[in-house]
């Protein structure tokens, strides 16, 4: 880019809207991960801002009805790490269900402390949302021999056959019905804290949650409560509602959580997906010519 003569600054994100504010009104575009973009913001940035590419595909840090209204096309990169996500999804199940960092811990230390753990051959995952990522942890799910329940809007039929996924009407028939909760859904005013007190109390006893959706899906409290109750047996996590969080998160130190800092989709074979994606998303939209995958309807 800047071999065709575009001025390039570089931040490292996630920026909260205080440091974008600062940053507003200087730029053409905005090549963008986790950032808040707020109407503020926004609105600061005009008239000179004419595109939003998002590296990635989670799109709630930015106000897209306000992108709409003022005609500022937002891109993003749906496809490119399904894959990624999903294997991320499996080694937080795998290492919070067989207590690997426990294991791991030890052994560093010196000890040999061993606790038992437990398969997940013939256990109940339910999925809420059966999007790409959904459906490739469903795959998966049906590899190690579980049984696949799933909740969304959108149901793939064939995906749903093929690996005999037991679809639920509601929220609350998933959680009554399963061992483990996965949540792969966009965060909205809807799917806001989807997982709470109320529903997990319907989870058998020693269930595990895994999260590797948003952060803002999971009533925190509840989880701690549930945890501390014995409810669930553990929570492993790749995302939290404040990224990076504080030290002292009442996530961070739990004996039962597991936190990795949103890594899932960090991988050598997705991350250069993801860039060239926003990057050639972000060329097509200033030249006004070829494919994007635009996420507002602007262009």
């Amino acid at each position: 880019m800047e071999a065709q003569g575009w001025d390039i600054v570089r931040e490292r994100g996630p920026l909260p809207e205080s440091r974008m504010l600062e940053l507003a009104g200087e730029f053409d575009a905005f090549l963008c991960g986790d950032d808040e973009i707020t109407r503020s913001v926004l609105d600061k940035s005009l008239p000179r801002l004419r595109v939003i590419s998002k590296y990635g595909i989670g799109l709630d840090k930015i106000d897209l009805p306000s992108t709409k209204e003022l005609g500022i096309p937002v891109l993003f990169t749906p496809g490119v790490n399904h894959d990624t996500v999903a294997e991320h999804t499996f080694l937080l199940l795998l290492a919070i269900t067989k207590n690997f960092i426990f294991s791991v811990d030890a052994t560093r230390a010196g000890r040999w402390d061993r606790k038992t753990g437990s398969e997940l051959y013939g256990k109940r995952i339910g999925l809420i949302g059966l999007g790409r990522i959904g459906q490739e942890v469903a795959k998966r799910a049906a590899a190690f021999g579980m049984e696949v329940h799933g909740f969304g809007n959108y149901w793939p039929e064939d995906i749903a056959a093929q690996y005999r996924i037991i679809r639920h009407d509601t929220l609350d028939s998933l959680f009554s019905s399963v061992d483990i909760i996965s949540p792969h859904t966009k965060l909205n005013a809807d799917s806001h804290h989807c997982v709470n007190a109320a529903r997990i109390a319907l989870l058998s006893d020693g269930a595990w949650i895994i999260n590797t959706g948003r952060g803002e899906l999971i009533d925190n409290a509840a989880i701690i409560a549930a945890l501390d109750s014995g409810k669930l047996a553990g929570y492993a996590t790749d995302v939290l509602d404040q990224e990076p969080p504080p030290a002292d998160h009442p996530l961070l130190h739990h004996p039962k959580v597991i936190v990795t800092p949103h890594v899932g989709s960090r991988t050598f074979e997705s991350v250069p997906r993801q860039a060239m994606k926003a990057l050639v998303n972000l060329i097509n939209a200033l030249k006004g010519e070829g494919e994007t995958n635009c996420a507002n309807g602007v262009l």
